[in-house]
Protein backbone atom coordinates (compact mmCIF):
# COMPACT_ATOMS: atom_id res chain seq x y z
CA UNK A 1 0.00 0.00 0.00
CA UNK A 2 1.71 3.16 -1.10
CA UNK A 3 1.24 6.68 0.96
CA UNK A 4 0.33 8.46 -2.28
CA UNK A 5 -2.53 7.04 -4.72
CA UNK A 6 -1.13 6.23 -8.19
CA UNK A 7 -1.91 8.48 -11.24
CA UNK A 8 -4.84 7.60 -12.95
CA UNK A 9 -4.26 5.62 -16.53
CA UNK A 10 -6.12 6.49 -19.41
CA UNK A 11 -7.74 3.00 -18.85
CA UNK A 12 -8.79 3.16 -15.47
CA UNK A 13 -10.35 6.87 -16.63
CA UNK A 14 -12.11 5.38 -19.31
CA UNK A 15 -13.69 3.12 -17.05
CA UNK A 16 -14.90 5.44 -14.31
CA UNK A 17 -16.12 7.46 -17.21
CA UNK A 18 -18.47 4.81 -18.06
CA UNK A 19 -19.07 3.76 -14.69
CA UNK A 20 -20.17 7.26 -13.95
CA UNK A 21 -22.42 7.45 -17.20
CA UNK A 22 -23.97 4.23 -16.42
CA UNK A 23 -24.60 4.84 -12.79
CA UNK A 24 -26.39 8.54 -12.94
CA UNK A 25 -25.77 9.55 -16.91
CA UNK A 26 -23.70 12.07 -15.92
CA UNK A 27 -20.62 12.67 -19.04
CA UNK A 28 -17.50 13.21 -17.33
CA UNK A 29 -15.40 14.74 -19.84
CA UNK A 30 -11.77 14.86 -20.88
CA UNK A 31 -8.70 16.18 -18.81
CA UNK A 32 -10.88 15.81 -15.34
CA UNK A 33 -8.44 13.45 -14.04
CA UNK A 34 -7.16 15.98 -11.28
CA UNK A 35 -11.08 16.28 -10.55
CA UNK A 36 -11.73 12.54 -9.72
CA UNK A 37 -8.20 12.36 -8.12
CA UNK A 38 -9.16 15.19 -5.41
CA UNK A 39 -13.03 13.65 -5.03
CA UNK A 40 -12.09 10.57 -4.07
CA UNK A 41 -9.09 10.84 -2.43
CA UNK A 42 -10.67 10.55 1.11
CA UNK A 43 -12.85 7.75 0.11
CA UNK A 44 -9.65 6.01 -1.37
CA UNK A 45 -7.86 6.60 2.18
CA UNK A 46 -10.46 5.20 3.92
CA UNK A 47 -11.09 2.10 2.39
CA UNK A 48 -7.72 1.45 1.70
CA UNK A 49 -7.30 0.78 -2.37
CA UNK A 50 -4.46 3.35 -3.62
CA UNK A 51 -5.23 3.37 -7.38
CA UNK A 52 -8.74 4.34 -9.62
CA UNK A 53 -8.92 0.74 -11.03
CA UNK A 54 -8.69 -1.21 -7.61
CA UNK A 55 -11.66 1.65 -6.44
CA UNK A 56 -13.79 0.46 -9.51
CA UNK A 57 -12.96 -2.81 -8.89
CA UNK A 58 -14.24 -2.77 -5.38
CA UNK A 59 -17.72 -0.68 -6.05
CA UNK A 60 -18.45 -4.10 -8.68
CA UNK A 61 -19.23 -5.88 -5.76
CA UNK A 62 -23.07 -6.10 -4.60
CA UNK A 63 -21.84 -5.97 -0.71
CA UNK A 64 -20.27 -2.58 -1.15
CA UNK A 65 -23.48 -0.54 -2.23
CA UNK A 66 -22.62 1.96 0.00
CA UNK A 67 -19.70 2.79 -1.63
CA UNK A 68 -20.77 3.25 -4.40
CA UNK A 69 -22.72 5.77 -3.39
CA UNK A 70 -20.43 7.30 -1.57
CA UNK A 71 -18.63 7.69 -5.09
CA UNK A 72 -21.29 8.99 -6.79
CA UNK A 73 -21.88 11.51 -3.63
CA UNK A 74 -18.56 13.01 -3.99
CA UNK A 75 -18.90 13.38 -7.91
CA UNK A 76 -22.33 14.89 -8.23
CA UNK A 77 -21.80 17.20 -5.20
CA UNK A 78 -21.33 20.82 -6.38
CA UNK A 79 -21.20 24.04 -4.75
CA UNK A 80 -23.67 26.30 -4.67
CA UNK A 81 -25.02 30.01 -3.34
CA UNK A 82 -28.36 31.85 -2.48
CA UNK A 83 -29.99 33.51 -5.36
CA UNK A 84 -28.27 32.48 -7.98
CA UNK A 85 -29.34 33.60 -10.86
CA UNK A 86 -31.39 35.93 -9.03
CA UNK A 87 -33.41 36.89 -12.72
CA UNK A 88 -35.26 33.73 -12.11
CA UNK A 89 -36.40 34.54 -8.45
CA UNK A 90 -37.72 37.90 -9.25
CA UNK A 91 -39.63 36.43 -12.25
CA UNK A 92 -41.03 33.90 -9.64
CA UNK A 93 -42.47 36.45 -7.72
CA UNK A 94 -43.27 39.25 -9.95
CA UNK A 95 -45.06 37.26 -12.57
CA UNK A 96 -44.95 33.65 -12.35
CA UNK A 97 -46.44 33.53 -8.83
CA UNK A 98 -49.41 36.06 -9.69
CA UNK A 99 -50.12 33.95 -13.00
CA UNK A 100 -50.18 31.15 -11.54
CA UNK A 101 -52.38 32.66 -8.49
CA UNK A 102 -55.16 33.13 -10.71
CA UNK A 103 -55.35 29.79 -12.29
CA UNK A 104 -56.71 26.52 -10.45
CA UNK A 105 -57.27 26.07 -6.88
CA UNK A 106 -55.05 24.14 -4.17
CA UNK A 107 -51.57 24.46 -3.94
CA UNK A 108 -48.86 25.43 -6.47
CA UNK A 109 -46.29 22.66 -6.37
CA UNK A 110 -43.23 23.33 -7.42
CA UNK A 111 -40.03 20.71 -8.05
CA UNK A 112 -36.62 21.91 -7.14
CA UNK A 113 -34.63 19.53 -9.08
CA UNK A 114 -30.57 18.59 -8.60
CA UNK A 115 -31.56 20.63 -5.41
CA UNK A 116 -27.66 20.22 -4.42
CA UNK A 117 -27.11 21.35 -0.64
CA UNK A 118 -30.72 23.17 -0.30
CA UNK A 119 -30.21 26.78 -1.28
CA UNK A 120 -32.34 26.83 -4.06
CA UNK A 121 -35.49 25.12 -2.99
CA UNK A 122 -34.77 27.39 0.89
CA UNK A 123 -34.96 30.38 -1.38
CA UNK A 124 -38.33 29.95 -3.89
CA UNK A 125 -39.89 29.50 -0.34
CA UNK A 126 -38.49 32.76 0.79
CA UNK A 127 -40.17 34.22 -2.22
CA UNK A 128 -43.36 32.25 -2.14
CA UNK A 129 -42.92 34.19 1.82
CA UNK A 130 -42.35 37.27 0.40
CA UNK A 131 -45.55 36.89 -2.27
CA UNK A 132 -48.41 35.51 0.34
CA UNK A 133 -46.88 38.58 2.54
CA UNK A 134 -47.59 41.12 0.00
CA UNK A 135 -51.49 38.86 -1.03
CA UNK A 136 -53.37 37.98 1.47
CA UNK A 137 -55.46 35.59 -0.94
CA UNK A 138 -52.66 33.61 -2.14
CA UNK A 139 -52.45 29.97 -2.75
CA UNK A 140 -50.38 28.06 -0.88
CA UNK A 141 -46.76 26.91 -2.10
CA UNK A 142 -45.47 23.31 -2.01
CA UNK A 143 -41.87 22.31 -2.75
CA UNK A 144 -40.47 19.17 -3.48
CA UNK A 145 -36.50 19.10 -3.58
CA UNK A 146 -34.63 16.11 -5.08
CA UNK A 147 -30.81 15.49 -5.70
CA UNK A 148 -28.76 12.07 -6.41
CA UNK A 149 -26.54 12.68 -3.62
CA UNK A 150 -28.12 11.19 -0.33
CA UNK A 151 -25.10 13.65 1.64
CA UNK A 152 -25.97 16.66 0.46
CA UNK A 153 -29.34 15.79 0.99
CA UNK A 154 -28.89 15.18 4.50
CA UNK A 155 -27.34 18.76 4.71
CA UNK A 156 -30.11 20.29 3.00
CA UNK A 157 -33.01 19.02 5.56
CA UNK A 158 -31.27 19.89 8.06
CA UNK A 159 -31.22 23.53 6.84
CA UNK A 160 -27.85 24.46 9.20
CA UNK A 161 -25.47 26.94 7.24
CA UNK A 162 -21.96 28.56 8.63
CA UNK A 163 -19.43 30.51 7.18
CA UNK A 164 -18.85 30.81 3.52
CA UNK A 165 -22.02 28.80 2.87
CA UNK A 166 -24.06 31.73 4.69
CA UNK A 167 -22.88 34.65 3.07
CA UNK A 168 -22.87 34.05 -0.30
CA UNK A 169 -25.63 36.29 -1.98
CA UNK A 170 -27.73 36.68 1.38
CA UNK A 171 -27.96 40.16 2.52
CA UNK A 172 -27.68 40.87 6.16
CA UNK A 173 -31.70 41.61 6.13
CA UNK A 174 -32.50 38.22 4.65
CA UNK A 175 -30.10 36.47 7.36
CA UNK A 176 -32.40 37.97 9.91
CA UNK A 177 -35.86 37.56 8.11
CA UNK A 178 -35.78 33.99 7.12
CA UNK A 179 -32.66 32.34 9.78
CA UNK A 180 -31.98 31.84 13.74
CA UNK A 181 -29.10 32.08 15.09
CA UNK A 182 -27.34 28.19 16.00
CA UNK A 183 -24.15 28.25 17.76
CA UNK A 184 -21.73 30.12 15.11
CA UNK A 185 -24.20 29.28 12.45
CA UNK A 186 -27.50 30.29 11.17
CA UNK A 187 -30.32 27.92 10.54
CA UNK A 188 -33.59 28.21 8.28
CA UNK A 189 -36.84 29.24 9.85
CA UNK A 190 -40.06 27.10 10.82
CA UNK A 191 -42.16 28.30 8.27
CA UNK A 192 -39.26 28.35 5.37
CA UNK A 193 -38.46 24.81 5.80
CA UNK A 194 -42.46 23.65 6.24
CA UNK A 195 -42.84 24.06 2.17
CA UNK A 196 -39.85 22.06 1.61
CA UNK A 197 -39.71 18.02 1.08
CA UNK A 198 -36.40 16.50 0.37
CA UNK A 199 -36.34 13.25 -1.64
CA UNK A 200 -33.19 11.32 -3.07
CA UNK A 201 -34.31 10.89 -6.99
CA UNK A 202 -32.17 10.41 -10.59
CA UNK A 203 -32.84 12.06 -12.66
CA UNK A 204 -32.81 9.47 -15.36
CA UNK A 205 -35.32 7.32 -13.31
CA UNK A 206 -38.96 8.04 -13.73
CA UNK A 207 -40.57 11.05 -12.13
CA UNK A 208 -44.39 10.00 -12.41
CA UNK A 209 -44.66 9.29 -8.90
CA UNK A 210 -43.91 12.59 -8.29
CA UNK A 211 -47.32 14.20 -9.56
CA UNK A 212 -47.74 17.28 -11.28
CA UNK A 213 -46.25 20.56 -11.28
CA UNK A 214 -47.11 24.01 -11.70
CA UNK A 215 -43.04 25.28 -11.66
CA UNK A 216 -39.39 22.64 -12.83
CA UNK A 217 -36.32 24.54 -11.70
CA UNK A 218 -33.97 22.13 -13.69
CA UNK A 219 -31.04 24.73 -13.51
CA UNK A 220 -27.20 24.42 -14.20
CA UNK A 221 -27.33 20.09 -14.46
CA UNK A 222 -28.47 19.41 -17.94
CA UNK A 223 -24.70 20.34 -18.87
CA UNK A 224 -23.54 17.32 -17.24
CA UNK A 225 -25.34 15.00 -19.68
CA UNK A 226 -25.69 14.12 -23.12
CA UNK A 227 -28.09 15.61 -25.94
CA UNK A 228 -30.09 12.25 -25.94
CA UNK A 229 -30.61 12.17 -22.29
CA UNK A 230 -30.82 16.26 -21.72
CA UNK A 231 -33.61 15.70 -24.30
CA UNK A 232 -35.34 12.70 -22.73
CA UNK A 233 -35.10 14.45 -19.28
CA UNK A 234 -36.19 17.51 -20.84
CA UNK A 235 -39.49 15.56 -22.78
CA UNK A 236 -39.97 13.53 -19.20
CA UNK A 237 -40.56 17.02 -17.30
CA UNK A 238 -42.81 18.31 -19.78
CA UNK A 239 -45.37 15.75 -19.67
CA UNK A 240 -45.37 16.27 -15.55
CA UNK A 241 -46.06 20.01 -15.94
CA UNK A 242 -49.80 21.19 -15.67
CA UNK A 243 -50.99 23.25 -18.72
CA UNK A 244 -49.28 26.30 -19.02
CA UNK A 245 -46.23 25.31 -16.35
CA UNK A 246 -42.62 27.15 -16.23
CA UNK A 247 -39.54 25.43 -16.64
CA UNK A 248 -36.07 27.13 -15.59
CA UNK A 249 -32.93 26.18 -17.02
CA UNK A 250 -29.17 27.81 -15.69
CA UNK A 251 -28.65 31.00 -17.70
CA UNK A 252 -26.61 29.58 -19.58
CA UNK A 253 -28.25 26.52 -20.82
CA UNK A 254 -30.66 26.36 -23.74
CA UNK A 255 -33.77 24.89 -25.05
CA UNK A 256 -34.12 25.34 -28.23
CA UNK A 257 -32.44 22.10 -29.32
CA UNK A 258 -33.85 20.04 -26.98
CA UNK A 259 -37.83 20.48 -27.58
CA UNK A 260 -40.21 22.64 -28.83
CA UNK A 261 -43.23 22.32 -25.95
CA UNK A 262 -41.78 25.14 -24.41
CA UNK A 263 -42.12 29.36 -25.43
CA UNK A 264 -39.79 31.00 -24.11
CA UNK A 265 -40.70 34.19 -21.13
CA UNK A 266 -38.61 36.86 -21.09
CA UNK A 267 -38.63 39.06 -18.03
CA UNK A 268 -36.56 41.13 -15.09
CA UNK A 269 -33.51 39.57 -16.19
CA UNK A 270 -34.39 36.14 -15.70
CA UNK A 271 -35.58 33.60 -18.57
CA UNK A 272 -38.31 30.90 -18.22
CA UNK A 273 -40.07 28.23 -20.66
CA UNK A 274 -43.75 28.13 -20.54
CA UNK A 275 -45.04 25.12 -21.47
CA UNK A 276 -47.49 25.44 -24.97
CA UNK A 277 -51.08 24.29 -24.55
Amino acid sequence: MHNRSAAITPAEYDSFKLFLQQACGILLGNGKEYLVSSRLSNIMKDVQVDSLGALLKLIQSPAQSRLKVQVIDAMTTNETFWFRDIGHYILLKDTILPDLNQQRGGSIRIWSAACSSGQEPYNISMIADEYQGLKASARPVQISATDISSKVLDEASAGVYCGLAVERGLTHEQQKKFFTPKERCLEVKPEIKRRVSFRSLNLTSSYQAMGKFDVIFCRNVLIYFSNELKKDIVDRMANILNPGGYLFLGSTESINQLTNRFEMKVGHGGISYRLKS
